[in-house]
């Protein structure tokens, strides 16, 4: 099995990706477009395979959670409440993880992971809307989601998003300023990477794992490669389908989710979605999901990191 996952036979290749400024698209022009769907080594090449905490000084990081429960759909009464039908559970993580990471050479870049267990993994950018009920959502409904936040946007409230890490979500890196990394001059490409790693480090308690760029630009240059190598992330995470306010965006023909999607949604509200909340445009995605039969899983919990 090959460490860095798998390509599905349609591969999308990002000069071709479609991104569109949506009302869901992050700040400056949208990642809703659709980034390259195959599984790929960096330059291009398909890959064929795919109870209470104790106290801390004011200010210090909240540490990661060390046993996050797994992932569950939760009762009937709480979907209920958000007028929700609960997703199927979710199956025991698989104990041979099938992206393994490495120390060196290239980072992967993967859209979706190689799996037969029917779920997906759902993964939020940005951090501009910090709706209070959205926690409370979660938290009744125990769907894991990842983070990839970008510190110029979160910065203004950190503990906003410790509430979510500490319901077991983790934290990962979508730079500094959310720069469209291509034209950006490699110092800028460093400065972007380098320094959000740093910061969401030093406020979360844990070196993010995950790295994803603006719009999924660049994510196939040799040059954000070997930027996101030496600041520290494992891997480059794209996305197969993307969030809009009622449905998704697919970038597969027949509009159908698959065993191991990566979905992109963005931390949005009434400003960016016509009115609607967070909470209703999650509510919406995991009605889409479950209209099709799938769980959501923990995207980590199906990833190896590196050995120390």
């Amino acid at each position: 099995m090959n460490s860095y996952g798998w390509s599905r036979t349609t591969a999308y290749a990002v000069g071709a990706a479609v991104l569109l400024a949506t009302a869901t698209g992050c700040a400056g022009g949208g990642d809703s477009g659709a980034a390259s769907a195959a599984l790929t080594a960096p330059g291009g090449t398909a890959d064929p395979a795919r109870s209470a905490a104790p106290s801390r000084p004011q200010g210090a990081p909240t540490p990661p959670p060390s046993a996050p429960p797994a992932p569950a759909a939760g009762d009937a009464a709480a979907w209920a409440k958000w007028n929700l039908t609960p997703l199927p559970p979710a199956p025991p993580a698989p104990a041979d993880k099938p992206v393994k990471l490495r120390r060196t050479g290239p980072v992967p870049v993967f859209s979706e992971v190689r799996t037969d267990d029917k779920v997906v993994f759902l993964t939020i950018d940005d951090g501009a809307e910090k709706d209070p009920a959205f926690v409370e959502m979660l938290t009744d409904l125990k769907v894991p989601v990842s983070m990839f936040l970008t510190r110029d946007i979160v910065k203004d409230d950190y503990g906003y998003f410790k509430r979510l890490q500490a319901l077991g979500n983790h934290v990962h890196n979508h730079t500094s300023g959310h720069a469209q990394l291509s034209r950006a001059a490699p110092e800028k490409q460093k400065a972007e990477v380098c320094d959000a790693q740093d910061a969401l480090t030093r406020q979360y308690g844990t070196p993010p794992l995950l790295f994803r760029p603006p719009y999924g630009d660049g994510a196939h240059t040799p040059a954000l490669n070997a930027v996101v190598r030496q600041c520290g992330p494992g891997a480059i995470v794209l996305w197969r389908e993307s969030m809009q306010i009622h449905d998704m965006q697919y970038q597969a023909a027949d509009r159908k989710l698959r065993p191991g999607d990566i979905v992109l949604a963005h931390f949005r509200g009434p400003k960016d979605l016509k009115g609607e909340t967070m909470t209703q445009m999650f509510g919406e995605l995991l009605a889409r999901i479950q209209e099709q039969g799938f769980a959501v899983a923990r995207l980590e919990d199906y990833i190896e990191a590196p050995a120390a």
